[in-house]
């Protein structure tokens, strides 16, 4: 009957240290406020890899964050803000672009809501290379962005020469229209997306919406395919 005591003790000495270990494991994923639970340390949202088995490590598992907002606001007022950062996202853009076959090399200018690329292919199909540039590009940007896409790689000095604008600089929208509307007569952008909106996500007839007629009309001729 002696044995009994120093099991009983054994057996909650170990359930202590596994809830121990449990509440521990639970703070990891906690940011300091408590707010946000992350299963996964890395935070990067693309990883890029240098090898096969790399990559099938770092891809292979699913992703999981939960927020509360309680965590992000103070007395009712918002104190944490979630943002782009823009030249990660072209970097991400444009590596996904010489994934793709036929593709060569790609050049992204992203400013607060287009994404402008430039790509050199070596397909003979204009509108299929186009097409898969595009789908590509708003797969990766958040929703409200637009895609405007040339195969003419002329213009990657260009676009690299207005990375250093920014929402601020004197002209900013006056002159990415401009280059918009130059990219949308000179080259194709793939195919519609949907009924509502052409294949630079733009959407026809939208209250938010201020389309150029040049704009319209590429958004006709990109309805009918």
């Amino acid at each position: 009957m002696n044995f009994v005591k120093p099991f009983v003790f054994l057996t909650a000495l170990l359930l202590a240290s596994a809830c121990q270990m449990g509440e521990e494991g639970q703070k990891d994923m906690t940011d300091q406020n408590g707010s946000t639970i992350n299963v996964d340390e890395n935070k990067d949202m693309y990883k890029k890899t240098s090898n096969e088995s790399k990559k099938e490590q770092k891809t292979e598992n699913y992703g999981f964050v939960r927020h509360k907002k309680s965590g992000l606001t103070e007395n009712g007022k918002q104190t944490e803000y979630y943002g782009i950062n823009r030249e990660e996202l072209a970097d991400t853009i444009s590596g996904l672009s010489v994934q793709l076959p036929g593709i060569e090399e790609a050049a992204v200018l992203v400013t607060d809501e287009e994404a402008l690329i430039a790509y050199r292919g070596s397909g003979k199909n204009r509108d299929e290379m186009a097409d898969m540039v595009s789908k590509t590009a708003i797969s990766a940007v958040p929703r409200y962005y637009h895609v405007y896409i040339s195969d003419n790689p002329s213009y990657f000095d260009q676009l690299q020469s207005y990375s250093k604008m920014d929402s601020q600089s004197p002209n900013a929208d006056a002159i990415i229209s401009k280059l918009i509307r130059q990219m949308l007569k000179s080259s194709p952008q793939g195919k519609s997306l949907n009924k509502g909106e052409n294949a630079n996500g733009e959407g026809y007839g939208e209250m938010n919406e201020n389309m150029d007629e040049d704009m319209k009309d590429s958004y006709e001729k990109t309805r009918q395919q």
